[in-house]
């Protein structure tokens, strides 16, 4: 039996990077995914993936910023499977901006999703839990949260910073439920916007793809940046039976860049 095994997983912003990822993994260790994505190119694109894969996936367009896509989410995916094992809330927004560059409408565009689209997604689908008596709650956050400072803007920090708390919060919340709530912090990852990144600095520095890497991973104790299957592989354990006495913790996949 896989580890996952006929479990209903709802992953929001699965389309790229790390949601991407965990999708992925969830379905290889035989969940029934949802793909809450709000860019509908990617959310079918990867559905039908997962599908020739051998998986079973279902698309539902959301914009988790917007209450009541959050609440067809939860409808949709209780209807189509009959009940919601695990959430992942993965989505997040942000931009690259200075401290006296950000202003309210960034604010509000980076909490309407990675900070109050995070709690509503919560608490939709944690009734559903609840009615079940079971469930797992994975929160994307970042080491962002914890203070670390090379981050894309302190607003996301901010952010990243509520989800921790929401997670410890939720967690002793929930516990009596039966619902268990963790939060996953990564550090430096490998996605499509780490790349872009890259490619600013292989123009502003007139270096090669692969020293700017060098140079990025020369700032980790470990000496090397995370790929999304990283955050993914942990993902899986926290919705797994193996940890089902784990709960309101938050897991750094930082190689070493916050210890804590």
């Amino acid at each position: 039996m896989k580890r996952l095994d006929q479990q209903v997983a709802i992953v929001t912003g699965a389309g790229r990077g790390i949601g991407k990822a965990i999708a992925s993994h969830y379905a290889r260790e035989g969940a029934k995914v949802v793909i809450a994505e709000r860019d509908e190119s990617l959310g079918k694109s990867l559905t039908q993936d997962l599908s020739d894969a051998g998986g079973e996936a279902l698309f539902i367009q959301t914009d988790i910023s917007q209450l009541a896509d959050i609440a067809d989410l939860t409808a949709r995916t209780k209807q189509h499977f009959g009940g919601i094992d695990i959430l992942v809330n993965n989505a997040a927004v942000t931009k690259s901006l200075g401290f006296f560059d950000v202003s309210e409408a960034d604010w509000e565009w980076i909490h309407g999703v990675g900070s109050k689209g995070l709690f509503f997604c919560m608490q939709s689908v944690a009734a559903v839990m609840k009615e079940q008596g079971h469930g797992r709650i994975v929160n994307i956050a970042s080491i962002a949260g914890k203070g670390y400072p090379s981050t894309s803007n302190i607003a996301y920090a901010g952010a990243k910073g509520a989800v921790i708390a929401m997670t410890r919060i939720a967690a002793s919340t929930l516990a009596v439920d039966n619902i268990n709530v963790n939060a996953i912090c990564p550090g430096v990852t490998r996605t499509e916007l780490y790349y872009e990144v890259v490619k600013g600095k292989m123009k502003t520095l007139d270096k090669s793809e692969a020293e700017i890497i060098a140079m990025f991973d020369g700032t980790i104790p470990i000496k090397r940046s995370n790929e999304p299957a990283d955050i993914a592989d942990l993902a899986v354990f926290l919705a797994s039976k193996e940890a089902r006495n784990i709960t309101g913790q938050s897991w750094n996949v930082d190689g070493g860049l916050v210890c804590d």
